[in-house]
């Protein structure tokens, strides 16, 4: 009898410390915000490939992951899915000559060397916290202004050589864009501003239509399809959260 009650009791004490507890601590999650906007200095001189001629101010705003600061960004945002948006960078880079050059700054004069740049687009995750920048193909600076529809961007980019404009639409996700298609050639010393007016999105059927300076409008038929783009879950995010500490 007493044999069968200490049996019975190992099993009991092996089931509660192996069953999962109902209590665990949940996993920690994540607040991203885009902080108010606020007017930095910008103009051709700190930004030669971004800036409009003309061009005094830019607009930034923080991007905050867990009450930290993780990027400055410009323009407005767009959600990609209920979880996921789309959103441009804003770069301040030192502009100070090496040490040793003939206008180099004077001590009081540092904070001046500090410009601000139109950078990438980003894609952020609500849910884990993930900001990665985003590769456009033949995306330039200076001339590309992507207009977002789902997760498609569609913008007029030039090519590495800087002798040709293209219409191009790119989904994310994708290792080829979906359209890449030659509009007219391209003088990279003395370019049209701006290159394109922005891109016209249609959904049915899904259309785009390009506004090249200069030549007639260009309008193309897209195949639609579903989306490529994979977004982590939290849990698999987690572990490569905890190695970059």
């Amino acid at each position: 009898m007493l044999r069968n009650i200490c049996a019975l009791f190992l099993l009991t004490t092996l089931a509660a410390l192996t069953a999962p507890s109902t209590h665990a601590t949940p996993r920690k999650g994540h607040t991203v915000v885009l902080g108010a906007s606020r007017r930095v200095q910008y103009s051709k001189a700190g930004d030669p490939s971004g800036a409009q001629p003309g061009e005094t101010e830019l607009r930034i705003r923080a991007l905050i992951v867990d009450g930290a600061l993780k990027e400055w960004t410009t323009g407005d945002p767009h959600d990609i899915t209920d979880r996921s948006f789309v959103v441009r960078r804003a770069i301040r880079i030192n502009d100070a000559l090496p040490a040793g050059s003939a206008d180099e700054a004077k001590p009081s004069d540092l904070k001046k060397n500090w410009v601000w740049q139109r950078g990438p687009w980003l894609l952020v995750d609500r849910v884990t916290g993930r900001i990665s920048a985003l590769k456009l193909p033949d995306y330039d600076p200076g001339v590309s202004q992507p207009i977002w529809f789902r997760d498609f961007a569609a913008y007029c980019g030039v090519t590495a050589s800087g002798k040709s404009l293209y219409a191009v639409v790119t989904q994310i996700g994708a290792r080829k864009p979906l359209l890449s298609k030659k509009l007219n050639e391209w003088d990279r010393e003395h370019p049209t501003i701006p290159a394109c007016a922005p891109v016209e999105w249609q959904r049915d059927p899904l259309m785009v239509t390009f506004h090249p300076a200069g030549r007639d409008d260009a309008r193309f038929s897209l195949v639609p399809g579903s989306a490529v783009l994979v977004e982590d879950s939290a849990d698999d995010a987690e572990p490569a959260a905890a190695q970059t500490k």
